[in-house]
């Protein structure tokens, strides 16, 4: 289990492996931070697909708006979405992509973040300053590693549920 240190800023997301612990860092990254605490604390991770998983690169999750699309018209569409609320402004700062940091995805805009987001397999350095960095897998990266790859993966893995740590202890 994860020394939590700030249950407030501290994320619990259930995979079928088991659980992930992030910290969050409202320091570098306050209103990714808080958005994702909302998300949570909303129930809208829980149960969301990720949706492109690269070998060695990341896992990318977090499209709230078709987390339950992966049939009928809609199915390819899982990836394209955000949330209902508005996108974020950039965040960047001079923390580096390293394995276990999570990022927040966006669009060719930067200040498009919303919804999703990305934990790197390893140090993809190439991101620095391009792609907010939120926070940092602090225990059950194994978990992670075993997510199913591919763009989207043919069966792909869940957030099962996603809570913020002081709602739960």
């Amino acid at each position: 289990m994860a020394d939590i240190k700030d249950p407030e800023n501290t994320i619990i997301i259930e995979l079928k492996d088991g659980p992930v612990t992030i910290e969050l860092l409202p320091d570098v990254a306050p209103k990714h931070v808080a958005r994702m605490k909302e998300l949570a604390r909303a129930g809208k991770y829980d149960n969301v697909a990720f949706h492109r998983v690269i070998e060695g690169f990341m896992a990318q999750t977090g499209d709230v708006q078709h987390a339950n699309m992966e049939s009928g018209y809609n199915a390819g569409r899982s990836g394209t979405g955000g949330s209902d609320l508005p996108d974020l402004p950039a965040e960047f700062s001079k923390l580096p992509h390293d394995r276990g940091t999570v990022g927040a995805a966006r669009s060719q805009n930067p200040n498009s973040a919303n919804s999703q987001f990305f934990i790197n397999f390893g140090d993809n350095h190439f991101l620095n300053g391009q792609y907010t960095v939120y926070g940092r897998v602090i225990s059950g990266m194994e978990h992670v590693d075993k997510i199913a790859r591919g763009e989207p993966p043919a069966n792909p893995d869940r957030m099962m549920s996603v809570k913020v740590a002081a709602d739960v202890q």
